[in-house]
């Protein structure tokens, strides 16, 4: 498979791009890389690196979108940026399997529905990140978390459906799907958590399992969260915050005093595998779900470890054929 990679997207691009790829080219054997920009740049960039060149290939696209141009004009009018040029070839190149990008989240989304195209009965693709839980192993689908900020029913109900199969097609059995509400009753929420619970409750298609507060998204007894756009950004942003002040606290607690930093020593192992746990650079990005081919969204601010897991997710994304379990999920809906 050929996984496409924005080489000159993110903050720290293109150097942490290039070498998060060459470590995931070490580390699976499975497919080829093809790296898209400036093409002079990318070959010298490469020239500090030891890799197998018949695995890696060099897409040329001069342009770049930044995060502050206008996502759709940016699109139609840079159409010589490695992100247009990346869509243009996933749409045209059946051998062309997957995108992973840390630029401009906009022009990503943007690139993914107007260039590459959404799984025929999908209203609207979704951004669905991999979030950990306090159960060792287990993760939480979030979505939407930022790709609509406004949704219809309908919108939340095709989320369930994309979001169990996705889950499933990652290896969980009959995926707990729950939708984000202010509490947990089945009257909770707004006018559009109204509309949408009976709807998820009457869906043979998905585990519905009612409403969930937002301090229980990380809690492991669900699999999928359902939500708007708006909605799950928030929570989404509210954990990455809500993390980072947990972790900056313990450095700062253990740094405090000589009886501190003893215990410390006795805790070492502890504190590193909680970091490991809550760093998002262990998942990699989110996929952008609903779309035909997988397209993986990076952090903007990745460096190599995040890039390498990410293109590593799009490639058991392919493997999996997890847009084609999405695609007979939402067949299954259609047909009904």
């Amino acid at each position: 498979m050929r996984i496409l990679i924005d080489a000159f997207g993110g903050d720290n691009a293109p150097e942490e791009i290039i070498a998060g790829t060459i470590e995931a080219l070490r580390q699976n054997q499975k497919f080829t890389a093809v790296l898209v920009g400036d093409q002079a740049i990318i070959e010298e960039k490469l020239s500090g690196y030891n890799y197998d060149k018949s695995r890696v290939e060099i897409m040329h696209a001069p342009d770049v979108i930044t995060c502050e141009e206008e996502p759709t004009v940016a699109i139609r009018t840079k159409p010589n940026s490695s992100i247009a040029v990346a869509f243009k070839a996933l749409k045209t190149d059946d051998e062309a399997s997957a995108f992973v990008s840390a630029g401009s989240t906009g022009a990503v989304l943007v690139g993914a529905t107007l260039k590459l195209g959404r799984i025929s009965g999908v209203n609207r693709p979704a951004l669905c990140p991999i979030l950990p839980t306090l159960i060792d192993g287990k993760n939480v689908l979030l979505l939407d978390s930022g790709a609509n900020a406004d949704c219809k029913a309908i919108n939340l109900t095709q989320f369930a459906v994309m979001g169990s199969a996705y889950a499933k097609a990652m290896g969980v059995e009959n995926p707990k799907v729950a939708l984000l509400s202010n509490g947990t009753e089945d009257e909770k929420g707004n006018a559009l958590n109204h509309e949408v619970f009976p709807l998820l409750k009457e869906d043979k298609n998905i585990n519905f399992v009612g409403n969930i507060e937002a301090r229980d998204i990380l809690s492991g007894e669900y699999d999928v969260v359902v939500t708007d756009g708006f909605s799950g950004n928030v929570a989404l942003k509210s954990l990455e915050g809500a993390v980072g002040v947990v972790l900056k606290s313990l450095k700062n607690g253990i740094k405090s005093s000589f009886s501190s930093k003893i215990g410390a020593l006795f805790m070492r192992k502890t504190f590193k595998q909680l970091k490991g746990k809550l760093d998002y650079n262990k998942k990699g990005g989110a996929l952008f779900i609903g779309v035909t081919k997988p397209v993986v969204k990076a952090h903007g601010s990745s460096k190599r470890e995040a890039i390498k897991n990410a293109v590593l997710q799009a490639v058991s994304y392919c493997e999996k054929d997890v847009c084609g379990q999405i695609k007979l999920g939402i067949n299954g809906v259609i047909g009904e």
